[in-house]
């Protein structure tokens, strides 16, 4: 029997081993990728047999606050596992049409291209452009327009299953922790599969194209909506700011008003003799950009952020290492290591130094630990014990010896 859509059992199976390796829990349905995994061959062949006959009905996409760092919550949309197995079959299509259409320095969600790019690529402009817009896009992710999408969507593929199921799957309802059922009427889920690649060409059309297009020698560095502009003079700076409000207003998105800024990135405002009152400092994808000595001379250069230390240390917090005693010091590694390597290889390719803030944090933590365990009364004799572990074990932890080692791309 011929099926009104054209897709592969293979494209199935290669998205469930995607869902698979990337992990995560489950979304409404309660099941899991184990349960999944347990009846696997009934489990993909439902998926294909509804996607190719375009019978495939989204489910409730499962919704979570998360604390931002510095006041404020960031809502995520977590759906299925047998969704993100759709939504993937539909990404991969999508992405293998529009990817190599991408602008070069778009470098969110895209294979060979990382954050971690982005910053080195922002660093090395901000030696060469005294000015800076630092663009934030007030509630990206919950803003995009849907019927501008899916215009967009039409130009850049025909494939008629993805356009089926992209807009079933950016309309799906969401569903808070106590039930509420939230129809969504714009916005995309952000934590959904395919949302970062509708993301990606939402502002490919909006942004990046126009850009290169309208202003060919203005440089910028994007990660979904996190965007830092490079720009030759004030003026200019202020210039293209309000030239970008404009654009994205065409496309029903609005910058924030109090984020959005143009920073000076030249030498030391004391020595620059302009009398301005731009900032000196912006923040990139967690990595602080500022002005900082070295070797006798003030350059503007990238460290791992204040915000992002503070998200750091709430995470530590959230380990709740007190209520570990019952366990080992090596059980108490492992959970502290999982974590622990992520920031240091993210956050050490800049000014490793700021790395040590991590180290100061994670320590204090495992005195805290010790003198619990062993019933240590005072301060200094919880820390001579510390000591005396990181000296019979000094690899025990990795932020003891990962901090000292070179980064795979010193800088």
């Amino acid at each position: 029997m011929s099926k009104m859509y054209q897709i592969s059992k293979e494209e199935v199976a290669i998205a469930w081993s995607m869902v698979r390796k990337a992990a995560g829990g489950p979304g409404v349905d309660g099941k899991t990728i184990e349960m999944v995994e347990g009846d696997l061959d009934n489990e993909l062949y439902k998926i294909w047999n509804r996607l190719s006959s375009g019978s495939y009905i989204a489910q409730e996409v499962m919704l979570v606050e998360i604390p931002k760092a510095k006041g404020g919550i960031r809502v995520l949309g977590i759906p299925s596992v047998t969704d993100r197995i759709a939504q993937t079959v539909i990404k991969n299509r999508l992405e293998s049409e529009v990817d190599h259409l991408f602008h070069e320095d778009s470098y969110a969600y895209r294979a060979n291209k990382s954050a971690i790019d982005a910053v080195l690529k922002a660093r090395t402009r901000c030696m060469k452009k005294e000015w800076v817009i630092e663009i934030d896009i007030k509630g990206f992710f919950d803003e995009l327009n849907h019927e501008l999408l899916e215009e967009i969507l039409g130009k850049y593929t025909q494939d008629k299953l993805v356009l089926l199921y992209a807009k079933k799957f950016m309309k799906a309802v969401g569903i808070t922790e106590d039930g509420t059922k939230i129809q969504r009427s714009k916005g995309t889920p952000q934590g959904g599969v395919v949302s970062p690649v509708l993301a990606n060409l939402y502002l490919h059309e909006a942004f990046d194209m126009w850009m290169k297009e309208k202003f060919p020698d203005i440089l910028f560095e994007r990660y979904a909506d996190d965007i830092v502009v490079h720009c030759v003079s004030e003026n200019q700076a202020y210039l293209i700011k309000n030239k970008i409000e404009e654009r994205l207003k065409m496309f029903k998105l609005e910058l924030h008003s109090d984020k959005t800024r143009v920073v000076y990135a030249g030498k030391d405002k004391k020595h620059d003799g302009r009398g301005h009152k731009c900032p000196r400092k912006f923040t990139f994808l967690g990595y602080d950009f500022k002005p900082r000595w070295y070797k006798g001379r003030i350059v503007f250069t990238p460290g791992m952020g204040q915000g992002a230390l503070l998200k750091i240390n709430q995470r530590i917090k959230r380990l709740r290492l007190g209520s570990r005693t019952h366990t080992s010091l090596d059980e108490v590694a492992k959970v502290v290591n999982k974590i622990a390597r992520g920031w240091i290889e993210y956050y050490g390719h800049c000014r490793r130094s700021e790395l040590y803030k991590i180290a100061e944090l994670l320590d204090k933590r495992l005195v805290k630990w010790l003198s619990k365990k062993f019933k240590i009364r005072t301060y200094g004799k919880g820390w001579k014990v510390f000591k005396e572990k990181k000296r019979e074990a000094p690899k025990m932890f990795v932020h003891w010896y990962m901090i000292s080692e070179k980064p795979l791309r010193a800088v």
